[in-house]
């Protein structure tokens, strides 16, 4: 009885083996094309914050035609993208393209760069918080930006620098 269960154990596994030969069904071309590819060129950072990240996307992959007031006659759309970490205002077109945003991030990563000017410039000095804006207009370099604030004991001071860590 035992040489019996045992083979039939053996049997159902060499049967699935031979059961599954793979097949290759050749797909047709996609091609991805996303209309707001100037703003994702243009507000893209090397170790940009992943809420960031993902709000942008968010924001160029977003679709003006499925808003329920969308209609042809007006020009421009304004639209907010909110997470807890900060928000974007996204300015579009009536073919979906982004012209403008204003975008305002609280208590974020920090880029490498950014921490190490800072940390150069004020050794003994602590980050304690972090606003990250940027602003980004069709046509135009996006203009990004750290508002931090720092503390050493009781001193406290708030300094402004770009993507790169140029103090401004």
């Amino acid at each position: 009885m035992k040489k019996v269960i045992l083979g039939l154990f053996i049997f159902g596994l060499t049967m699935h083996l031979y059961a599954q030969e793979p097949t290759i069904t050749e797909l047709e071309e996609v091609v991805l094309v996303n209309t707001n590819y100037k703003y994702i060129n243009g507000t893209d950072a090397e170790d940009l914050a992943i809420p960031v990240e993902e709000l942008e996307l968010k924001a160029a992959n977003f679709d003006i035609k499925t808003l329920d007031v969308y209609t042809d006659e007006y020009d421009f759309y304004d639209v907010y993208f909110i997470i807890p970490e900060g928000k974007i205002l996204a300015t579009y077109d009536n073919d979906g393209n982004i012209l403008r945003t204003a975008e305002k991030f609280k208590d974020i990563d920090l880029p490498i760069s950014v921490v190490k000017a800072v940390f150069k410039r004020f050794p003994k000095w602590d980050i304690t918080k972090d606003v990250y804006l940027v602003n980004y207009k069709e046509g135009e370099i996006a203009k990004k930006k750290y508002k931090l604030t720092l503390i050493n004991g009781d001193k406290r001071i708030k300094v402004k620098v770009d993507a790169e860590g140029n103090f401004l």
